[in-house]
């Protein structure tokens, strides 16, 4: 018998030709919009994990892939924070109504902040995973010698060992238009809604202080900073997997 996973996806088409690849299951409302890290797909385990969650309790689920990503269109090494921002709404307008909560792992909790606040009315909580909030400069950029930065700056593109797998691409021009976007650079952030920040204290990519940092930005009261003594930056395990639903349910409770 066939499984929901393995359905083909549907595809978005954009302004500009390009698709993206998506899973969409309705259901109650808010519904819940997950969006994985750099370089990931929608078919990693969280993802999975929460439309498994999301169909059990005939929650609308949607999980997708960014340009460059998965089975959607593009190349990777053209995708900036930006783009994959844009992409976000697109999705977020074209394929969704009503109230919806982000959940954002790695860089996808960058692009839900950045989502909330372009589409506050849109936004009933947001739930960042190891939130890799303005990583291009310190988990890229900074990690970069001299020698490797000159490199990058002359041939826009270089590939780096990843201990995931497959090796990081990565663009001078995903560095530099970056730029635009930091959010550690404000002094707060203008979102109200309920915000649960969920970090491993192993995390050796993404250091935990960086949610905390985020948690001490956002205007609204209702944040809550959640640390995983033993957790590390992916947030899979099966009792990563308890705790992140917990907490959805948490934040869907209070809507």
């Amino acid at each position: 018998m066939m499984s929901f996973f393995d359905e083909k996806p549907a595809h978005l088409t954009l302004a500009d030709g390009l698709q993206l690849a998506y899973h969409r299951s309705s259901g109650a409302l808010p519904g819940v919009v997950f969006l994985g890290g750099f370089t990931s797909d929608m078919t990693g385990i969280k993802a999975c994990a929460l439309e498994r969650w999301c169909r059990k309790r005939n929650r609308a689920f949607l999980r997708f892939d960014y340009s460059g990503h998965g089975a959607s269109g593009g190349k990777f090494a053209e995708g900036t924070i930006g783009r994959w921002s844009q992409d976000v709404l697109a999705v977020l307008d074209r394929l969704t109504e009503g109230p919806q909560i982000l959940v954002g792992s790695s860089m996808g909790a960058w692009l839900m902040l950045l989502t909330a606040l372009a589409r506050p009315d849109r936004i009933a909580g947001l739930l960042g995973l190891a939130c890799a909030v303005d990583f291009t400069e310190y988990l890229l950029w900074e990690r970069l010698d001299e020698t490797l930065r000159e490199r990058l700056h002359r041939e826009r593109v270089i590939r780096l060992p990843s201990p995931y797998g497959e090796p990081y691409i990565i663009a001078w021009d995903l560095i530099e238009e970056a730029k635009q976007h930091r959010l550690l650079d404000q002094p707060k952030l203008p979102i109200t809604c309920p915000v649960r920040l969920i970090h491993g204290m192993n995390d050796t990519d993404v250091p935990w202080r960086i949610s905390l940092q985020v948690a001490e930005r956002l205007t609204g009261s209702d944040v809550r900073l959640i640390l995983l003594k033993d957790g590390e930056h992916t947030l899979s395990r099966e009792q990563d997997l308890v705790v992140l639903t917990h907490t959805l349910q948490d934040l869907l409770e209070g809507c």
